[in-house]
């Protein structure tokens, strides 16, 4: 009786909202067939692969790749490497796309409130291959970055030549991409604010900041939290398009990651096995990070992914 009942439940359901079951589908086929789909290959990790042999024809070597990644001496390098970029780009980069919210909502809609948005939204759309030129070009030796570096520092050549110079170069960057698209989300959260809370904080004679800081970031708390153990759970995954259109041999040993360490070995050396061994590794690593930031949010904030 039940299974009837929920039957009907849903063919009433369908009936009225069938449309949006329908708009539902391609993203269920983009999930299926982008995100699913390609785990099968994940077999690989375990097998001595061969294109010419296929999947399932390859030898099986089980654990062999991955004792030879953790033994390697590239895994201090990238290892190391991957958790420095991560954990600066979540200190210096993930604050600033609050922070840049919470000016904006101290402004009223205007022109000036509009043109700082739109123009705080451009670098997201600029291609990376044109990002990455322009950072070569301002940190070349002639560029105005590094020629005012290299005048202070007494240095000389470009700064994506010096080792020491690559994570500052690639957190300052990524900061100024990604600053103002980053923001969207705190301003809708801000928006959904209600204003009484505002007028009653400005009767007992609150000002600005003090509004700010007991009203509007405890009201964005619940998003702060869910987007910061939404990175926690992507501090291990650095993006390898920026870094191989940016580094080079001379600065492998500050800028070599994970993510460029994998596609070197896939596509240069054609290591397809160890390659996504070190691949999934790397997830593993990461799912264990966000399934121990949500219980850290839990206990401490009761609030959390699941």
């Amino acid at each position: 009786m039940k299974k009837n009942a929920i039957a009907i439940e849903w063919k009433k359901d369908f009936r009225r909202n069938g449309t949006l079951y329908l708009m539902l589908l391609p993203v269920i086929a983009f999930y299926l067939l982008f995100c699913y789909k390609p785990m099968y290959g994940a077999i690989i990790a375990f097998k001595d692969y061969s294109p010419r042999l296929g999947i399932m024809e390859s030898d099986w070597v089980g654990m062999r790749h991955f004792k030879a990644f953790l033994t390697s001496s590239d895994f201090n390098r990238v290892f190391g490497n991957t958790l420095k970029i991560s954990f600066a780009n979540l200190i210096f980069n993930f604050p600033v796309p609050i922070i840049f919210a919470l000016l904006l909502n101290e402004f009223k809609d205007g022109p000036f409130k509009k043109t700082v948005q739109t123009i705080s939204y451009m670098p997201h759309f600029i291609s990376l291959v044109v990002i990455c030129g322009m950072i070569k070009t301002f940190v070349g030796s002639n560029g105005i970055i590094g020629s005012l570096v290299n005048r202070v520092t007494g240095s000389t050549g470009s700064l994506l030549m010096q080792p020491d110079k690559y994570v500052p170069i690639h957190i300052l960057s990524s900061i100024w991409q990604t600053m103002g698209w980053s923001s969207i989300i705190y301003l809708a959260a801000l928006s959904g604010i209600d204003p009484q809370l505002y007028e009653a904080a400005e009767i007992d004679g609150a000002g600005r900041f003090k509004k700010m800081v007991k009203i509007t970031i405890p009201s964005i708390s619940i998003t702060i939290v869910t987007l910061l153990i939404m990175q926690v759970g992507r501090i291990m995954s650095v993006g390898y398009e920026k870094i191989i259109l940016l580094y080079n041999p001379l600065i492998y040993e500050t800028s070599d990651v994970i993510s460029s360490y994998v596609y070197r070995n896939a596509f240069e050396t054609q290591n397809w096995g160890y390659s996504t061994a070190v691949g999934l590794f790397n997830s593993f690593i990461n799912l264990l990070l966000l399934i121990c930031a949500n219980t850290v949010s839990k206990r401490i904030t009761d609030s959390g992914l699941w």
